[in-house]
């Protein structure tokens, strides 16, 4: 009996011992891995140099982007050459204003240009330089001498101006403005995209919603060859700036992009799955080679497959639907595969008690457990795809991709960059809305 007790109390003792042990091992994991995790994040910090980012951060260049997706800006230039003074939207020549007038806010009276910026702010180009007016401040001159500016201010400098033997720079609340000495310009800004709807040709710019709608229904014509409302549809359409008809046709691009590449992959990866099947398959060396295959295509990154693709056909919106079709095909062959693999046997095996061929029990005994399933995932590869779509559609050459990167490598179309993201916003929003429609239909209806 004693015996017996001693043992149990050892062996209750080594227990508790051991439970002891145990809870002090995952207490330290515990602990352990939140400062694993911190130590990474440490090494992290210093390997990609976060301080010396923080550094290099232009904070003021990020202000004036942010601020131009939501506005625009009028540019008033003097050629310092010809002394020939324009203003333009933006600066570009599709959106200047005809030979001769300029806003309300800027004044010709022979050499001298006299603009008004708001607040007090003005500036004035004459043939002796530039001279911009600041409230609070005083008064910033410019002239030229020889291959220098010569620039009287206020000292010392705020970091607001800019200045250097071949250009002063300044910016303000009101506007900017930048001297060199081939041109003078002054940028005022205005919120809103400017020019969206009439560019200044247009008989229709300038007008109120009230007015537009007047010369719709019951207006004269302003052009006797065409209905005002027709000639506002083609305005809008055909506007210059904007370019409301390239945009939509790039949309419908993107979209037919992904839709192609989406289905082409699920059209080609569905007999192809059957070969991957082990319920399907016996033989598996085959298997395993149509396996491997899958895991290829799908292995090497879609953007791998559209630069490989666009070098081989060249550049276009086919050679980023084909890139998508190679780079599905993997993945669906891997989904699709096991969901054959994971179907119930019995339809199977009952079809083929009735002498059903291979391709019968495939038809009414497999491909009806697996439909909704391939729905479900073929369509949120084709959601998916249309956000890819954009990226590789700036590869390629086509989509709405191309038209964004060429507004971000300009550097001064930020409003059309916001304008783009927000249709692509847009249209990942209604793709993912049309597809929960379609597959409620398809696999619930």
């Amino acid at each position: 009996m004693i015996a017996t007790h001693t043992a149990m109390s050892t062996a209750s003792g080594e227990l508790a011992q051991a439970m002891i042990r145990r809870f002090a091992r995952k207490r330290a994991i515990a602990m352990g891995l939140p400062l694993l995790v911190l130590a990474y994040l440490a090494y992290t910090a210093v390997a990609f140099d976060l301080s010396g980012l923080a550094q290099r951060a232009r904070m003021d260049n990020a202000a004036i982007l942010l601020s131009d997706f939501v506005s625009h800006k009028v540019h008033v230039t003097r050629d310092n050459r010809t002394g020939t003074v324009t203003a333009a939207y933006e600066g570009e020549n599709k959106g200047s204003y005809p030979p001769g007038t300029t806003p309300d806010w800027v004044a010709l009276q022979g050499d001298v240009t006299q603009i008004d910026l708001g607040d007090g702010h003005r500036v004035t180009y004459d043939a002796a330089g530039a001279r911009y007016v600041v409230p609070g401040y005083g008064t910033i001159d410019i002239q030229p001498q020889g291959n220098r500016l010569i620039l009287t201010a206020p000292q010392p400098l705020p970091d607001w101006i800019n200045a250097s033997d071949t250009r002063v720079a300044v910016t303000t609340s009101a506007g900017r403005f930048s001297y060199t000495r081939s041109k003078v310009e002054t940028f005022r800004y205005f919120p809103g995209w400017e020019l969206f709807f009439f560019t200044l040709d247009s008989p229709f710019y300038g007008k109120t919603l009230a007015e537009l709608a007047a010369l719709a229904l019951w207006g004269e014509r302003v052009d006797r060859a065409r209905a005002n409302a027709l000639g506002m549809v083609q305005d809008f359409w055909t506007n210059r700036m904007w370019r409301h008809g390239d945009v939509a046709w790039a949309l419908f691009e993107t979209v037919l992009m992904a839709f192609l590449g989406t289905m082409g992959a699920a059209i080609v990866a569905l007999p192809l799955a059957f070969l991957a099947a082990r319920n399907i398959m016996p033989l598996g060396l085959f298997r395993g080679a149509v396996r491997r295959l899958f895991d290829f295509v799908r292995g090497v990154d879609g953007l791998i497959w559209t630069i490989v693709l666009a070098r081989a056909f060249g550049p276009g919106p086919m050679t980023g639907a084909i890139a998508m079709l190679v780079t599905d095909t993997g993945s669906f062959g891997k989904l699709f595969s096991e969901a054959l693999e994971n179907i119930d046997e019995k339809q199977v095996e009952g079809l083929r008690s009735t002498g059903a061929s291979g391709l019968l029990r495939a038809r009414f005994g497999v491909i009806p457990q697996i439909t909704p399933i391939l729905l479900s995932q073929v369509l949120y590869f084709l959601e998916s795809n249309t956000r890819s779509a954009t990226i590789i559609g700036a590869i390629v050459g086509g989509g709405i991709g191309l038209m964004l990167t060429q507004a971000i490598q300009t550097q001064k179309d930020w409003e059309e960059v916001a304008y783009y993201i927000v249709l692509i916003v847009l249209m990942v929003m209604a793709m993912d809305s049309f597809s929960g429609w379609l597959r409620r239909k398809l696999i619930k209806g």
